[in-house]
């Protein structure tokens, strides 16, 4: 009796959703836009789905493919979901600037009312989004970067006894473990106020939580990221988070406590959180609605993850491409060695802003591991690609290839070479415009990019002043973590270091 009725489920079953899934896979053909034929019942998105390759790999493969085919713009399916990938930079420009009020939104998961850190800057969008990007603007000023920049120099101390310890046991060094922690004591600190002892504590709550955060192991994480990506009205309904719930508890009661200490002891800071306290009362003076704890949260709690996760690849990477380019390595450490005389030997906001050459290694790293390998929009309205039949149609996702723009050879000759001159002040302006894209474009381009440079040059000033790293042999060349959100090293990153 049973299996009669599991016969009849699966045949109903079937009946109806063969038909469905064969309706949604001529969307792109009845829209005259060139498509690849899609599978029952991954669309286009198997190899993804089975993690053969991460999101961004798998947008660069079909964006190295419709290139070579002359297409600027092509139809894909993540399951029975349409999405458009854009290949003409031209395109791409108009949907991150020159069109940006049709796709204001990046069409990335929220759940607020379980999940209030979800409801943060990065992901929320319309008005909501509109109002905190100009408030939160200004915390992100060069004057406001001058205030926090001697908090982000003393969190170095511990990295640079860190690297003494190593050199005289001679023992190689897990190169993103030491900045991962460097980078926890900075947003702690700079964000939340609070001292984290990332170095001294092998128990620190913020590292615990950070790693937390960025766990994509186990099979629990994979069926929530999958269920957001093909039914996201399901997985509210359900209440899915792709945060941990401990995580999610510990950064809102951090928040909660830390206002009221602030408020209860008359205690201001030169940090993040002491904007959104300002904005919560410039909202209740002016009769706005005031900001609430868990949204205040929710952006404290973004700076924490952008911060962490991003510069600590960046940086990982970054160590790892002048480990391998001694040469590239010894000029970084003259530049800096030129700049500090200049500055009587003071690594200060200024002297830093001076070393251009670290700049262009910076960039050049971000382009072979953009920290984001691709961006996204949803079409928030109806819109009329220019010079084309084609409409986009209100909820549609754009995927703009930002892995396959960067390593695209007819914008970056031999791309896989790492070649800093290509950002060289005589050669950046052949780079052509929106084709590098590390830090996003447009009214929605990264807010914290002045922090994140300066976050990272400000360590790697101090590590290459005074000492030298060379790839250890236990290190294997870097592969991109498959599961992982932000661009990240599968395997660990091992370097030798020495004293110079």
């Amino acid at each position: 009796m049973v299996f009669f009725e599991v016969c009849i489920l699966i045949v109903t079953l079937a009946i109806f959703v063969t038909p469905f899934f064969q309706w949604r896979y001529t969307y792109w053909k009845r829209r005259n836009v060139t498509y690849l034929p899609p599978k029952f019942p991954f669309g286009n998105y198997e190899n993804t789905f089975t993690r053969k390759y991460s999101f961004g790999e798998w947008a660069k493969i079909f964006y190295d493919e419709f290139k070579n085919r002359g297409v600027k713009q092509a139809g894909l399916y993540i399951f029975v979901i349409p999405v458009l990938l854009l290949i003409e930079p031209q395109y791409i420009k108009n949907v991150l600037q020159n069109d940006f009020g049709y796709f204001v939104n990046r069409g990335t998961y929220t759940n607020e009312k379980h999940d209030p850190l979800s409801a943060n800057m990065f992901h929320i969008g319309g008005q909501k989004w509109r109002d905190l990007r100009t408030k939160l603007t200004p915390t992100f000023t060069s004057g406001k970067m001058k205030m926090m920049f001697n908090t982000v120099l003393q969190c170095t101390i511990p990295v640079q006894e860190i690297m003494a310890k190593h050199c005289l046991d001679n023992k190689p060094i897990l190169i993103k473990e030491v900045i991962a922690r460097f980078n926890t004591d900075v947003i702690g600190s700079c964000a939340f106020g609070l001292d984290c002892n990332s170095f001294k504590s092998e128990d620190s709550a913020f590292r615990y939580h950070g790693r937390n955060i960025f766990d994509t192991t186990g099979m629990w994480y994979r069926f929530r990221r999958g269920l957001i990506t093909i039914c996201p009205t399901v997985a509210r309904a359900l209440t899915i988070s792709m945060l941990p719930k401990e995580s999610r508890r510990f950064f809102l009661n951090v928040v909660k406590d830390t206002v009221k200490y602030r408020a209860e002891n008359n205690i201001q800071r030169n940090d993040m959180l002491q904007i959104l306290i300002e904005l919560q009362k410039s909202n209740r003076n002016n009769g706005k609605l005031p900001l609430t704890i868990e949204e205040m949260a929710a952006q404290a709690f973004v700076f924490f993850t952008a911060g962490f996760e991003t510069s600590s690849s960046v940086m990982s990477f970054c160590l790892y491409k002048l480990a391998e380019n001694m040469a590239i390595q010894d000029k970084v450490r003259e530049e800096i060695d030129s700049i500090l005389r200049k500055y009587d030997g003071k690594i200060n906001y200024d002297s830093i802003i001076d070393m251009k050459y670290m700049d262009q290694v910076i960039n050049e790293t971000m382009r072979l591991y953009p920290s984001l390998t691709t961006l996204t929009r949803e079409c928030v309205k109806n819109y009329s690609v220019p010079d084309t039949n084609v409409v986009i149609e209100k909820n549609t996702l754009v995927v703009i290839p930002v892995l396959g723009l960067h390593k695209d050879p007819t914008y970056f000759k031999d791309p896989e070479k790492f070649d800093p001159e290509r950002f060289s002040a005589e050669n950046i302006h052949k780079i052509k415009p929106f084709t590098y894209l590390p830090f996003g474009e447009g009214p929605r381009m990264c807010i914290g990019m002045r922090f994140g440079m300066m976050q990272m040059k400000v360590v790697l000033t101090c590590l290459l002043r005074d000492y030298s790293f060379s790839v250890n042999s236990r290190t294997k060349t870097p592969v991109l973590d498959k599961y992982a959100f932000v661009s990240s090293s599968q395997d660990p990153i091992w370097l030798d270091v020495k004293n110079i």
